[in-house]
């Protein structure tokens, strides 16, 4: 019965595959060193741009190297674990992993949200709509030291426009310093909060500069979505929510579920925003500040890589479960 299955495809029994790789077509293989030859420029630029700086991190992590002593340092010098316990066990990581999350999180969300408000009002055509397109996303394309240079002076508690209003008009008693204090005690239909200030003000931030992103994904899948659907929803007598909610938002569920996992990657590894804005300051230190701080303030590069090497695998962690838990079979909800 083998037999004449291996009759049956043209190939004997016991043939391995180098045998038959032996056996193709000199076409064949001048079309297989083609292809090697066009791929070998991508497969180059991703070993030397993204592959060695990862290994090299991972060598670090590992090593006791502080700046002063990094010439004299080998490419294998004594590896150890204590640059792993150190970051583990030094006091203010987990407060930095926790506020990390938060603003990931959060920021995230706003970010979703915030666009997929944009891309419904915008979906009808209106006269200067294409203007108004394009108004959206200069956040996104602004350069980042202006954006945070504008929101600075917009927050700043002495002349800042925020608080010229809110003193002015909103009744606030003083001026609120947005990016330099921790918290603030707030009253809220009788509930009595604390705010941490501060941290909510770069989340803030993250949310009103990342969500152009989101709103051209969702902008580009609500041009896809079947208009005979939402027509029929009405001739039912669905309401505008009811369309949204049993219609609309189920086919835009996959793209949100992306959106979700490319916008908490990014923000998780968020350096610039935050340290612009607060310098890491008034309880807004995330773990890529600290990374930072370890290696300009300290020099210590050993601790600086590790405390990167543990912020990988925490975010490889939070990726993986949240894939388990959103997605069925290998396909996206």
């Amino acid at each position: 019965m083998s037999g004449a299955s291996g009759l049956g495809t043209g190939v004997a029994p016991g043939m391995t595959a180098r045998t038959r790789r032996s056996r193709r077509s000199p076409a064949q293989r001048a079309e297989g060193r083609a292809g090697l030859t066009l791929i070998s420029p991508t497969l180059v630029i991703v070993l030397v741009m993204v592959v060695l700086p990862i290994l090299w991190t991972v060598v670090l992590a590992f090593q006791d190297l502080r700046l002063i002593n990094i010439q004299t340092a080998g490419l294998l010098g004594n590896f150890t674990l204590s640059n792993i316990t150190e970051v583990i066990l030094s006091p203010g990581f987990l407060q930095a992993l926790v506020t990390t999350l938060i603003y990931s999180v959060f920021g995230t969300t706003l970010a979703i949200g915030f666009g997929l408000v944009a891309a419904l009002a915008l979906r009808r055509p209106f006269p200067g709509r294409s203007l108004v397109r394009a108004a959206v996303l200069l956040p996104y394309v602004a350069p980042i030291v202006a954006a945070t240079f504008a929101w600075t002076t917009m927050l700043n508690p002495q002349f800042g426009v925020i608080n010229y209003w809110g003193t002015r008009l909103l009744g606030w008693d003083q001026p609120i310093a947005f990016l330099s204090q921790r918290s603030l005690d707030v009253s809220f239909l009788g509930w009595d909060l604390t705010l941490p200030i501060a941290l909510v003000s770069v989340i803030v931030f993250e949310g009103w500069r990342s969500f152009p992103f989101a709103f051209l994904f969702i902008t580009a899948r609500l041009q896809a979505v079947d208009a005979t659907l939402e027509e029929a929803a009405m001739v039912d007598g669905a309401t505008p929510s009811q369309r949204f909610r049993y219609i609309i938002f189920p086919q835009l569920l996959p793209i949100i579920a992306m959106l979700s996992v490319l916008r908490f990657i990014w923000t998780f590894n968020s350096f610039d925003d935050i340290y612009l804005l607060t310098g890491g300051g008034a309880g807004t230190e995330v773990v890529a500040v600290r990374v930072f701080n370890f290696l300009t303030a300290r020099g210590d590069i050993g601790a600086a890589a590790a405390q990167a090497l543990v912020l990988a695998l925490i975010l490889a962690v939070l990726v993986s479960i949240y894939l388990r838990v959103f997605t069925r079979g290998g396909k996206e909800l």
